[in-house]
């Protein structure tokens, strides 16, 4: 079944959202520093909009108007994220809420969430020499599969 198409969405709001969530309990950790990183680039954002975003959350400053995010760049910065936070070979709590938020803003659903997963396993595969770090990369995606649905099926 096709994913229905999702509308565009504004780059640098997304990225403002995505940090909003990441300041939720006060910090900024290392690892959402990391996905913060990855997820402006996969966003395409100029290198003063991640500024921007910060001081719109952090102060309550205007955040001018981003560029379109279509549907297909949604799901691509969807996977990138993805792979950067499972290649950490273990996701903290902050990072499963950025993952959640992520896909609820862009309506990923189980289907395109595991097809990133199956691309993160790879590309492990191919970083990862060591059986054992990638036997946990396998761990936490079958982790973060059952932990972030069974959370949206209870919604």
């Amino acid at each position: 079944m096709p994913t229905p198409r999702r509308p565009d969405l504004d780059r640098l709001e997304v990225f403002r959202s995505i940090v909003e969530v990441m300041l939720t309990d006060g910090v900024l950790t290392r690892e959402e520093k990391r996905l913060a990183i990855r997820l402006a680039t996969a966003l395409k954002l100029e290198e003063e909009q991640p500024a921007q975003a910060y001081a719109a959350v952090e102060n309550g400053a205007e955040l001018p108007e981003g560029k379109p995010l279509t549907h297909d760049e949604q799901r691509d910065a969807y996977g990138k994220v993805v792979a950067v936070a499972l290649l950490n070979a273990s996701l903290s709590r902050d990072e499963f809420r950025v993952l959640e938020h992520l896909q609820d803003l862009m309506g990923i659903t189980p289907e395109e969430h595991e097809k990133c997963l199956a691309q993160a396993e790879e590309l492990a595969k191919l970083r990862l020499s060591d059986p054992k770090a990638i036997q946990r990369v396998r761990e936490t995606i079958t982790d973060l599969s059952t932990i972030v649905f069974s959370r949206r099926d209870r919604a």
